[in-house]
Order: structure tokens, then C-alpha cells, then sequence
């Protein structure tokens, strides 16, 4: 075939396409995300066609039998969506834990025992993708900001056989628009926001899509984004006993931090793409894409002290800076499809954040601050508080074969590489504090951290599809998989300040060890542990016609074990989830009722559990199995040809299947048989609700010449505990059930849409998160003393915002 014929039936095929997607979608959304103009509609206009690449090919939704729940660009301009935690209340079988931005740790499934989110933990259980090209870093995913998004999916249970380890309870996909050789095309768009008692925000965005030839185009996209704040810092203080004592007079404050709306955040990036189709049968697409991002304050508050308030003495920012170059080859060998997918990602942040209740509580219960002294050897103000620096390196290549979809038997085969790297820098800091305590080099630093953690994952996969009938399929794939997980450097005190014998003090039993190590004075871990296996995957699906399918799965995942930093501990082992499951997707009343759903078993195996354990060191151990049921489900149903309603829901019963003892055999194993268990066998898991859902109201009318819309979304979620332990629930609390209301209405008119938003109308306090600035309890089992859980805070949903947005497109 010539390539002007299949450029004209290309184009035959997109005209037809867009018909069939775009009869149902309002033009304000069509605008609004940078789509084009819109067809007439009529009563017996459907539902569009959603198409997923889930099993790693173009499919139509409602014939993929997997659990897919996945926004389209209407959608998520509809929803107002500019990052995960927009996108994540639609997505019924996500439940997440989020310090911030670029700080969110994601679940699906109720698969979460309550990690604590600190650096050398497990490797996240859900992978997160950017087209071809996995964003799961070590410490967890980028935070991308969505605009000129083709759809997000959401894949829920075990997908270790084509996306590997880090999908071992699920794996959510963002697909980017492409550059488009056919027409130019450009939008923008312009947003205005207020926070209830908080500060402004705004926000920039726009593309450009530019035909080069009728064989290349680029598409440029950028964006420029201000989030008002809403945490105050307020004045307040502390009195350290030990400074008390030795000065008379140990009280400090913060008046020098006292900020209104503190916790503002300013967001820059952008994407260029670029599309070449070098004949008939191959196609480059290289794509860089960076982002900045600029965040103060912190973004929990604290009930004791005010709603939305917080005490805090130190300086809170974090520096978060992120590209990937990427690019993604596309052709045919033979009658095979085959496509290669690489990428390199660099990820700096620069962080700092308060860290005075660690001080507080150690010197109340343990006097800590008795041995906080400057070089005239006076005791001195003991408030820490914390530098980070964190690099982050990723490569990835994958390379895959597949046969011809349309074929009755037909199969997907490959290879995938990947590396990464977290380079860690953290110190605790004490203004003052005397240099012969302090490690070597390390100027008012307590406590040091420089280390490399590397991990690596080579794998071969593959699936085959029979179709037994016209009916009947079955699907049985495979993945082979060898993990390598290291850790080196320093961690500790220096040597004239070891309480626990740790740091220099390491080095100095051991001289072979006195090697400086980026800076750090020398090497008192040096370790790595390695797992090999398989993670396989068989489906039946029954189609009893076009519109209506039945689906049973038995799928695994995995995640790899790794390394304790605490020496003394054995390293954790993989954890694996067998999934068993039986699904349905259903169109009914002319394609304008779509009802999908699933009910599954998890068994959950060798949990990995991380806590803050003495010193305030991620110590992870695993935690024997749990067992996980439920059932979700979603539904869109166009109503008429202007009312559509859309929802979702999901119910999880998680729970642990054996007690949590907190202590394993020398093996690693975990103990299960204690007198007093810190979580019983029965133990709700942490992090996921029992029951999440969204319903989603949306009416389009004409309007004098315009096309208008009016729409109301809610979203409920029950409670839920941070923690799995039941001590520690007891202290920091429950996060309560809550609602959340969104309204939105706007007009549009031939390429421009203006629209008028209100997230969180009854402005409700939703707990998203509670935590600590440290160990919830002291570091002695034998008497465990109430610490930081004293003070939880809790990180909120964001308060009633109230916002504009005007777009236009050429």
C-alpha cells in the first residue's frame, strides 16, 4: 500500500472514529480539553467508544477482559483534572496516602498494610505509566500534570505478567495525545481559583500540534500553575525540659516562621513530541517531557493547635525537578507487530521540613536534650529539623512482539531491562551544635544519611490467546523475572555523639569499613539481596454477543524483597498476591447503558510491612498474609441526548489472615504466634476504605445560541486507619468517613468555552492521611512510650474552591 492511500484511509477511519466518539460529548468539553468541533447529536445517539491499550494494544473497552476503569479527555477536562488526586476520586479502587505533591504513595485493591512513606522502603505495589514508558520511582511516581491527555486507565488487580513488579496489585496508565500529521491544531486555556480562607491560584496551559509533512508532525505542550495556599503556620512554642533545667529558661518559638497560606505551590513544565512515520510499516515517536516544581509549607495541619493551622519551627519546602527523554519505535516484521518502548528519567528534590516534635518528645520522655551542647560545651537549643537531597535515576527498555489481534490464535512476547537508582542525602540538622559531636565533614548535623539503593529488574513475558469458538477465548501468559536489590553508604551519628553505636562508631570496629563515601565519612552498609521467579496469568472469557461478555482470571503479582538500613535486621523478602476473579462488560439499551464490573479474592503473602522503628529508621518486616474480598463496578448511561449519568464504586473487605506479631525468625519469616499481637488475625488493613464510590450528574441544553451544561459530582468514602498496628490506631486516630460535593456549569460557542466551578461545595475537612513526624511510640518494646503519636496531624482534602476557566481552540 502506497502511503497516500493509507494516509487517506487514516483519515477516512479518523473522521469516522471521531463521529462515533464525539456524538455524545459536549462541545464545551470538546473545547475545554482541545478536541474538535462537534457533531449534531440526536436521540439515538450511544455512548462513545473508549479504546485502551490495557493488554498492549488497541482495543475497544468493552471487549478487553480486564477490570479497566478509564477517563477520556472529555472526561477529565469535565472533572476539571489537573493531577492524581483529581483523577484518583473517580477511580473507585484507588485509595492513595499523600504527604504533598510529590509525595503520594498509591494502592489499589485494598492491597496497603500502612507504609510509612520514607526512602530505602518497599517498592510501590502499583506502577504507574506515561504512555509506553514506566514513572514508578523508588520512593513513588511523578507528579504529572494533566493536560492534552488522551485518557488515564486504571487496570485494577495483579498485572505482573505484562507490566511486571511494580503492578503487583494494579497499574494506572497515562496516555499522551500524539502528533498528528493530518491538521494543525492548537488550544489554551486560562483558570482562576480562590481557596476558602486560603489564598488565589491560577493556571496557564496550551498546545500546539504542527504538521511537518504529510509524514511528521510535532506537538509542543506547556503549562504554568500556581496553587493558593490554606495551612497557616501560627505562633507558638515549646519548653524543653533539659534546656529548662540547664538555662532556667527552655522555652523557644516560632515567631520567625509565623505565615498565612504557607503551604502555596508553583508548578512549570512541558512535553514536545515528535512523530515520524519513516514508510508504510515503521514509526519513531521521541518525546522529552520536564517538570518543575516549587512547594512550601506542608500540607497537614494540626486538630490540637486549629483547623488548618500548625505550629512549626523550621523551614518547609521541597524542590522537585523531573524530565524523561523517551521514544517509542513502532513497526511490522513479517506479520508481526513489534515495538520498542525506552526511556531515561532524572528526578532531583531538595527538601526541607520542621522536625521539632522529634526533639520535644525525645527530650520529655528520654531527655535527649541533656546531650545537645555547642563547642563552648553549653547546652543549646535542641529543635532539628531536616535536609534531603534525592536523585533519582531510571532506564527502562522493553521490546515486544505480537501476532495479528484479528487471528484465532494470537499471542504478546518480550523482554523488559530496567535500572534505577536512589541517591540519598538526608541530615538531620541542630543550629549550633558542637562539631567533635557531629559526623565527619558535616557541620550542625546529628544524624547523616548517604547512600545508594539501586534496583534492578530483567524479565521475559508473554501471553497466548485461543479463540476455542467464535464465542469462547482463553488467554494463558507467563513472566520470568530475576530482581537484584543493593544498598551502600553511611547512616548514623558521628563519632562523639553515638547513643546507639551507630554510625562512625560502626566504622571504628571495623577499619575496613573507613572508605568516604559521597562525602560521608565512610561505609557502614553495604548490602543486597536477589529473587527470581515466575507470575502467571490464565483467563476464560465467554462473549454471549458484540455488546456483552463474561470474563474468569487467575493472575499473580509480585513485589522483589530488599535491604534493612538497620544491619542488625535480616532483609525482607518478596511479597506475592494471587488474584481470583470473575468480570463482566455490558452494553445494553442501544449502547447508551454500559454497566462493567468485578468481584475478586485476594490472597495477600508475606506482607512487607515498614514502620519507624529507634532513631526514626524505616525498618521493614514481613507480616504473614491477608485476604482480601470485594467487588466494584461502574456505570454511564446517556440518559438522553443531553443528561448522561456516570458513576463508580468499589467494596473492599481487607484483612489480615493471621496475627501481626511484629517480629520474624533470623530467615526473615514472619512470627505469628504471640501472646499480645500488635494486629490480630481478623485486623482490618489500613490506607483503603471499605466502601468508595462517585456518581456524577451532567445535563447539556441550548441556551440562546450557546450550548450550555450544568453538572453535579459527589464522591463518598468510609473510614479508614493509617496504621495497621492496633496501638498506634489508638493514638493517632481514625481518618472518619466523609462526602465531598463538586459543582460545575459553563456555556460554549464555536471554539471557546468559558466554565464556573466549585470543588468541595460544603467545604468538608476529609482526612486523606494522618501521620507523624516520628515513631508514633519510643524504640523500647519492652515499655513502649507514647511519642509522636501524642501529635498526629492530618493532611486534608483540598477546602471549597471556587474557580473559572476559559478556553478557545484554533
Amino acid at each position: 500500500m502506497t502511503r497516500s492511500r493509507r494516509r487517506k484511509l487514516e483519515r477516512i477511519r479518523a473522521q469516522s472514529r471521531t463521529q462515533r466518539v464525539l456524538k455524545s460529548v459536549p462541545l464545551a468539553s470538546m473545547v475545554l480539553a482541545g478536541l474538535p468541533p462537534a457533531f449534531s447529536q440526536n436521540d439515538d445517539t450511544g455512548l462513545e467508544q473508549v479504546v485502551v491499550t490495557a493488554q498492549k494494544r488497541e482495543e475497544d473497552l468493552q471487549s478487553v477482559p480486564v477490570s479497566v476503569t478509564a477517563l477520556g479527555t472529555a472526561k477529565l477536562a469535565d472533572m476539571q483534572v489537573k493531577e492524581f488526586t483529581d483523577y484518583a476520586k473517580l477511580l473507585p479502587s484507588v485509595s492513595y496516602q499523600s504527604l504533598g505533591p510529590g509525595a503520594t504513595t498509591v494502592y489499589m485493591r485494598g492491597i496497603a498494610s500502612g507504609e510509612n512513606a520514607n526512602h530505602s522502603g518497599p517498592l510501590p505495589s502499583v506502577g504507574i505509566y506515561l504512555d509506553e514508558q514506566p514513572i514508578t520511582t523508588i520512593q513513588g511516581a511523578l507528579d504529572i500534570h494533566v493536560y492534552d491527555i488522551a485518557r488515564v486507565e486504571a487496570l485494577s488487580g495483579p498485572q505482573g505478567t505484562l507490566y511486571g513488579a511494580s503492578s503487583q496489585a494494579g497499574t494506572i496508565r497515562i496516555i499522551t495525545n500524539k502528533p498528528d500529521p493530518r491538521a494543525f491544531a492548537a488550544s489554551y486555556d486560562l483558570q482562576m481559583e480562590t481557596v476558602a480562607r486560603g489564598d488565589r491560584g491560577y493556571l496557564g496551559e496550551g498546545f500546539v500540534n504542527v504538521p511537518l509533512s504529510d509524514s511528521a508532525a510535532v506537538r509542543l505542550v506547556g503549562w504554568a500553575r500556581h496553587d493558593g495556599g490554606y495551612i497557616d503556620n501560627v505562633l507558638g512554642s515549646l519548653t524543653y525540659p533539659s534546656l529548662q533545667a540547664a538555662t532556667g529558661d527552655g522555652t523557644v518559638t516560632n515567631a520567625d516562621r509565623v505565615k498565612k497560606n504557607y503551604n502555596d505551590v508553583d508548578t512549570y513544565g512541558g512535553r514536545a513530541a515528535l512523530k515520524i512515520d519513516l514508510d508504510d510499516a515503521w514509526t519513531l515517536t521521541p518525546t522529552v517531557m520536564g517538570q518543575a516544581q516549587k512547594t512550601n509549607g506542608a500540607f497537614a495541619y494540626d486538630p490540637k493547635v486549629g483547623d488548618l493551622k500548625v505550629v512549626h519551627f523550621r523551614p518547609e519546602f521541597q524542590r522537585d525537578n523531573w524530565w524523561q527523554a523517551a521514544l517509542t519505535i513502532e513497526g511490522k516484521i513479517a506479520n508481526l507487530d513489534v515495538v520498542y518502548a525506552g526511556a531515561h528519567l532524572k528526578r532531583d528534590i531538595h527538601s526541607s521540613a520542621d522536625y521539632a516534635d522529634y526533639s520535644y518528645f525525645y527530650d520529655v520522655v528520654y531527655g535527649y536534650g541533656a546531650y545537645i551542647y555547642n563547642d563552648a560545651g553549653q547546652i543549646i537549643d535542641p529543635t532539628q529539623y531536616f535536609l534531603g537531597n534525592d536523585a533519582f535515576y531510571k532506564d527502562s527498555h522493553e521490546l515486544r512482539v505480537s501476532s495479528d489481534p484479528t487471528k484465532r490464535l494470537k499471542f504478546v512476547a518480550g523482554l523488559f531491562w530496567e535500572q534505577q537508582e536512589h541517591d540519598i542525602e538526608q541530615r538531620y540538622k541542630i543550629d549550633g551544635f558542637a562539631s567533635f559531636l557531629t559526623p565527619t565533614g558535616w557541620p550542625d548535623t546529628i544524624w547523616l544519611t548517604e547512600q545508594v539503593r539501586t534496583d534492578r529488574d530483567r524479565a521475559a513475558f508473554g501471553e497466548v490467546t485461543l479463540d476455542i469458538t467464535p464465542k469462547l477465548s482463553a488467554t494463558a501468559g507467563v513472566r520470568f523475572f530475576k530482581a537484584n536489590n543493593s544498598l551502600k553508604g553511611f547512616f548514623g551519628y558521628g563519632l562523639g555523639f553515638s547513643p546507639s553505636g551507630s554510625g562512625e562508631a560502626q566504622c571504628a570496629a571495623d577499619r575496613t569499613q573507613w572508605v568516604e563515601f559521597h562525602g560521608a565519612p565512610c561505609i557502614n552498609l553495604d548490602k543486597n539481596v536477589e529473587a527470581s521467579g515466575n507470575t502467571p496469568r490464565y483467563n476464560l472469557t465467554y462473549r454471549f454477543d458484540d455488546a456483552r461478555l463474561v470474563y474468569v482470571t487467575y493472575a499473580e503479582g509480585f513485589r522483589p524483597g530488599g535491604i534493612n538500613r538497620r544491619s542488625i535486621l535480616p532483609p525482607y523478602k518478596p511479597d506475592y498476591l494471587k488474584n481470583y476473579e470473575i468480570g463482566w462488560k455490558t452494553s445494553w439499551l442501544n449502547n447508551r447503558l454500559r454497566v462493567n464490573g468485578a468481584v475478586y479474592y485476594l490472597d495477600w503473602t508475606d506482607i512487607q510491612f515498614s514502620y519507624l522503628g529507634l532513631n526514626g529508621l524505616t525498618e521493614i518486616k514481613n507480616a504473614n498474609k491477608a485476604k482480601v474480598k470485594g467487588v466494584e463496578g461502574d456505570i454511564d448511561w446517556a440518559v438522553t441526548s443531553g443528561l448522561t449519568l456516570s458513576g463508580g464504586f468499589a467494596y473492599t473487605d481487607a484483612k489480615l489472615a493471621a496475627n501481626y506479631c511484629g517480629t520474624t525468625q533470623a530467615d526473615g519469616t514472619p512470627i505469628t504466634d504471640c501472646a499480645d499481637p500488635l494486629a490480630p488475625d481478623g485486623t482490618r488493613l489500613p490506607v483503603s476504605s471499605k466502601f468508595k464510590g462517585h456518581l456524577t450528574a451532567r445535563y447539556g441544553f441550548p441556551l440562546k445560541g450557546f450550548e450550555a451544561h450544568v453538572q453535579g459530582s459527589i464522591g463518598y468514602r468510609t473510614s479508614v486507619f493509617a496504621d495497621l498496628r492496633l496501638p498506634d490506631r489508638a493514638l493517632v486516630g481514625e481518618q472518619p468517613a466523609y462526602a465531598m460535593t463538586d459543582l460545575s456549569t459553563g456555556v460554549s460557542r464555536d471554539t471557546y468555552a468559558i466554565e464556573l466551578y466549585v470543588h468541595n461545595l460544603f467545604d468538608k475537612r476529609g482526612d486523606t492521611y494522618r501521620t507523624t513526624e516520628c515513631s508514633i511510640y519510643g524504640p523500647d518494646p519492652d515499655n513502649p512510650q507514647p511519642l509522636c503519636g501524642l501529635r498526629p496531624y492530618s493532611i486534608p482534602d483540598m477546602p471549597r474552591t471556587v474557580g473559572l476557566r476559559f478556553g478557545q481552540r484554533f
